[in-house]
């Protein structure tokens, strides 16, 4: 995470005042029009952006807070610590009604533990919420059932995701299973009785 008060040059007690003082400075300083150069240019326009992210961030108390938060917090470093800090936060977002930054999340975990069940069915049921993505949501859950086939709620939300897309000779089998792994389980009744099973 880039730290957002050197790149200002400026202290992390650093007023409001001095947060726009730094960046105002730096503008002036480091604007892409003031070079001719391509190459310079467009090294002083990433910069900028980097500038004005920081201090977008920076600028408003409560983004400012959650950042201070986020950079007292230690950074995950190993692809699984990297997995879970993005799966925890995932949750925080979800909470937050921030849904695309959940599924963002979401991906990451999956991208840096592909292995784990929690994080696949976690990926497959957020991505089931939105009607665009059902396919990929079927896909996500069909990998976690793989990798955990003893589950019967993984095969009960790839059924009904499957009906819902009208492919239900699919959704059957994959009930059939989630049958045999939970036989009497209330949520097996419910799912067979949406899918009318014949």
């Amino acid at each position: 995470m880039a730290d957002y008060y050197q790149l200002l040059g400026i202290g992390p007690n650093a007023s409001a005042v001095e947060i726009r003082k730094a960046y105002a400075r730096l503008a002036r300083e480091k604007h892409p029009d003031r070079f001719t150069d391509a190459a310079q240019k467009a090294e002083a326009e990433r910069y900028f952006q980097e500038i004005t992210t920081a201090f977008n961030a920076l600028s408003n108390p409560k983004s400012r807070a959650e950042y201070d938060k986020a950079r007292e917090r230690p950074q995950p470093t190993t692809p699984e610590e990297i997995a879970r800090d993005a799966f925890v936060r995932h949750a925080e977002m979800l909470d937050a009604g921030q849904a695309r930054e959940a599924l963002t999340l979401l991906r990451t975990a999956v991208h840096h533990a592909p292995t784990s069940v929690e994080y696949h069915a976690a990926l497959g049921r957020l991505l089931a919420r939105l009607p665009a993505a059902a396919r990929e949501a079927a896909q996500v859950l069909e990998k976690a059932t793989q990798l955990d086939p003893k589950d019967a709620s993984l095969f009960i939300d790839l059924a009904l995701l499957l009906h819902r897309e009208g492919l239900r000779v699919r959704a059957l089998r994959f009930l059939d299973t989630a049958k045999k792994l939970a036989p009497g389980s209330p949520r097996v009744t419910r799912a067979a009785a949406e899918i009318g099973e014949p």
